[in-house]
C-alpha cells in the first residue's frame, strides 16, 4: 500500500559535516517560519566536531527536529539519507551554514498550490559572510540550465519527483551534485517558479565547497554531467549546436575565471579559438 503523505508538509534537510559552528543559526532560522507544518532532518555525515550535541539540544527543544548520523559519505548521501526518512510531501535541502526567510516556506508551499505543474520552487538570493551582495541569477531556461547551475541547492521540490529519479547522484562527491539533479527533475519537462523575494542566504567562507573547486575539478564534472546527460544535451544543441554550446560554455568560463596570472585566460582564448575553427570547417564542408 503506497504511503500516504500530508500534501502540504515540508521536510527541511540539513545535512552537516564538521559546520557545528553555524548550525544552532541555521535551524534558528527554520524554527522561525511562519508556516508550521515542518520537520527538520538533520544529518550528521560524519563530523569530528560538536555537531551531535548541538543536533540533539534541537531535538529536545523542538519534536519537529530529527537527529540522523552515518559514516562521512558526501553530501548527496547526506540528503539522500534525510529524505528516506522524511515524512514530508514537499523537501527542503538546506546547508547546514545557510539560512532562510521566515517565510520561504509559506511562499514557496503557496506556489506549489497554485501550480500543478512545478517541480521546483526557489526564490530570490543574497550572500553573506565574507562577501555580502545580492545574488544575480538568470532566469530558468533549460538550455541555460544545461551550460551551467543556475538554482542554489535549497529549492523546494516534490518527494515522490526525488524517487523518480533515483536521489542525489553518490558519485558526485566534490560539488555541484545539485546542479546534476535539477537536470535529472527537469531534462523531461516540468515547470520552475523563483519566487520574486530574497528568501536564501548563502554564506560565504573560507570552507565554501565550491570556492575550492579548481578548473580541473570543474571541467570533470561537466564531463561527468555531460556523459550522463547525453540524451538531453544532443536533443537541445545537437552535434553542430553542440559546438556553439561549448564556445558559449568556454567565454563564460574565461568570464568567472580573469586571473591572468597563471596564463589561463590565455589557453581559454585558444581554445575558443580551435572551437571557431571546427564551425568553419563544418560550414565548408556543407
Amino acid at each position: 500500500m503506497k504511503e500516504q503523505r500530508n500534501i502540504f508538509s515540508v521536510s527541511v534537510v540539513v545535512p552537516c559535516y564538521n559546520q557545528a559552528q553555524y548550525l544552532d543559526e541555521c535551524l534558528q532560522s527554520v524554527l522561525n517560519q511562519n508556516y508550521t507544518n515542518w520537520e527538520c532532518i538533520i544529518v550528521n555525515d560524519g563530523s569530528s566536531d560538536d555537531t551531535e550535541v548541538i543536533a540533539k539540544r534541537w531535538v529536545v527543544k523542538d519534536k519537529r527536529f530529527k537527529y540522523y548520523c552515518q559514516e562521512n559519505s558526501g553530501v548527496s548521501s547526506a540528503r539522500n539519507l534525510g529524505i528516506e526518512n522524511a515524512k514530508g510531501y514537499y523537501m527542503l535541502p538546506l546547508d547546514a551554514d545557510d539560512l532562510i526567510a521566515e517565510d520561504y516556506i509559506s511562499l514557496a508551499i503557496e506556489a506549489f498550490k497554485k501550480n500543478d505543474n512545478l517541480k521546483i520552487v526557489y526564490c530570490q538570493a543574497k550572500k553573506f559572510g565574507n562577501e555580502s551582495r545580492y545574488w544575480e541569477l538568470p532566469k530558468f531556461h533549460i538550455e541555460i540550465l544545461l551550460k551551467g547551475n543556475i538554482i542554489f541547492n535549497c529549492a523546494m521540490f516534490k518527494r515522490e519527483d526525488w524517487q523518480k529519479v533515483g536521489g542525489y547522484d553518490t558519485s558526485f562527491t566534490i560539488g555541484y551534485e545539485d546542479w546534476e539533479f535539477w537536470i535529472s527533475l527537469l531534462k523531461n519537462g516540468g515547470n520552475v517558479y523563483q519566487i520574486p523575494k530574497v528568501c536564501f542566504m548563502y554564506r560565504i567562507n573560507n570552507e565554501s565547497r565550491n570556492n575550492k573547486l579548481i578548473k580541473e575539478q570543474m571541467e570533470e564534472i561537466s564531463k561527468q554531467i555531460n556523459a550522463k546527460h547525453i540524451d538531453v544535451y544532443a536533443k537541445i544543441f545537437g552535434s553542430y549546436n553542440s559546438l556553439l554550446f561549448r564556445i558559449d560554455n568556454l567565454k563564460q568560463q574565461s568570464q568567472l575565471l580573469t586571473n591572468e596570472q597563471n596564463g589561463f585566460g590565455h589557453k581559454l582564448k585558444r581554445r575558443i579559438k580551435s572551437v571557431i575553427i571546427k564551425i568553419i570547417n563544418i560550414n565548408r564542408k556543407h
